[in-house]
């Protein structure tokens, strides 16, 4: 079940009750438009070291894994695509779990 809502102001999405992405559409004064994706163990500090342009530790969730992306520099859609994929299965898989 994906679910759509608004979290602070922003678009976040939910597989069942956990979230998996959430805009930022620079909110408190955030330098990027970006969104923040659930990541599996490891993704966020492999994405941020090899692209620090397009990847980065975003607030509040970062300590939990998750990893922010730009949208607002020549983004890479299907790279995106990938990371969005891999955060909702990490999600789910870890919902089946429980």
């Amino acid at each position: 079940m994906l679910a759509r809502v608004r979290k602070h102001g922003e678009a976040a999405f939910f597989h069942k009750k956990r979230s998996f992405l959430n805009t930022d559409t620079y909110h408190h004064g955030s330098e990027h438009y970006s969104v923040w994706v659930a990541a599996p163990l490891g993704a966020q500090d492999t994405l941020v070291r090899s692209d620090p342009k397009h990847f980065f530790v975003p607030p509040y969730v970062g300590y939990r894994g998750w990893v922010g992306v730009t949208l607002d520099n020549d983004p890479d859609w299907d790279e995106i695509a990938r990371i969005v994929r891999d955060g909702y299965d990490d999600v789910a898989r870890k919902s089946r779990v429980r």
